[in-house]
C-alpha cells in the first residue's frame, strides 16, 4: 500500500520551473532513496511532500494525509530537513522535551535517554544548540526525527556531517526500521551508503523524475552511480 502518493507535481519559484510533473509511489515497508544532482529539485520534493511547500499543481498524500494538512502530517511522519539546525535557544535535552510534547509521547525520559546514548551526546544535552558542532546538531535533528519511532522517515542528507562511526550506526538504525516493515525515503549524495539501503530509486534530473524502480532492475547488473550517471547524462543529451 503507498504511503507516499505524488501525481503530476509541479513547482515554479517565479519563472523557473524546478518540479515538472512528478509522480512516484512509495510503498509501505520500502527503503526509497531520491537521487540528482545539485540542483535537481530534490530538497523542493521533500517540502512539498511534507507539506512544508505547496505545489502548484498536482496532488500529494503522504502517510495518508494530504499535504495541503501540514499539521497533522507531521504528526504521522519524522523528517530531517536539509541544512536546518534545532532551536537556537534551547538544549539539547530540551529539543528533545519539546519534540516529546508537541507529539503527546509517553516515557519521555527514557526516550530521551536512549537517543542521548546511541548519538553520545551525554556531556552536550545541556548545551546550547547554537554553541553545539555541525554533526552535534545534526544528531539532535535525527534524535528528533526518530524519538516517537513513526512509520515514514523523510530524510534529506541525513549522513551530513555526521562522521563514520555515526554514519554505521544511523545506517544500521534505518535497516531495522526498515526491517519492522516501516519506510524510508531518503535523498543523499552518499551513494555507496544509498546503495546498501536502497531497494527502489527514482533519480530527479531538471525537475523530472528520469529513472525509477527497483534499484536491482534499473542498475542492470552495475550500481547505483551507474544508475545515476546514466539517467542524468541520458537527460542532458535528450
Amino acid at each position: 500500500m503507498p504511503v507516499i502518493e505524488a501525481s503530476d507535481v509541479s513547482k515554479c519559484f517565479g519563472t523557473t520551473r524546478v518540479l515538472q510533473g512528478v509522480s512516484l509511489n512509495v510503498d509501505e515497508g520500502e527503503f526509497f532513496g531520491l537521487f540528482g544532482p545539485n540542483g535537481a529539485g530534490k530538497t523542493t520534493l521533500l517540502r512539498v511532500l511534507t507539506g512544508q511547500l505547496m505545489q502548484d499543481t498536482g496532488t500529494v498524500v503522504t502517510a495518508g494525509v494530504p499535504n495541503t494538512e501540514p499539521i497533522r502530517l507531521k504528526q504521522r511522519v519524522g523528517i530531517v530537513p536539509e541544512a536546518e539546525t534545532p532551536p537556537t535557544f534551547l538544549t539539547a535535552q530540551e529539543t528533545l522535551e519539546l519534540t516529546c510534547m508537541i507529539r503527546g509521547l509517553d516515557d519521555v525520559q527514557s526516550r530521551i535517554e536512549r537517543w542521548i546514548r546511541f548519538f553520545d551526546l551525554k556531556e552536550k544535552r545541556d548545551v546550547l544548540c547554537r554553541d553545539l558542532s555541525k554533526g552535534e546538531r545534526q544528531k539532535v535533528m535525527l534524535a528528533a526525527a526518530f524519538i516517537h519511532e513513526p512509520g515514514l522517515l523523510l530524510l534529506d542528507e541525513p549522513f551530513i556531517n555526521l562522521d563514520p562511526i555515526y554514519q554505521r550506526r544511523v545506517r544500521e538504525y534505518l535497516q531495522g526500521v526498515a526491517s519492522e516493515g516501516r519506510t524510508v525515503f531518503m535523498c543523499t549524495h552518499i551513494l555507496e551508503i544509498a546503495e546498501r539501503l536502497c531497494e527502489t530509486v527514482a533519480v530527479i534530473h531538471r525537475g523530472r523524475v528520469v529513472e525509477q524502480g527497483r534499484l536491482a532492475e534499473v542498475s542492470r547488473g552495475g550500481g547505483l552511480e551507474e544508475v545515476f550517471l546514466r539517467a542524468v547524462e541520458g537527460e542532458a543529451v535528450a
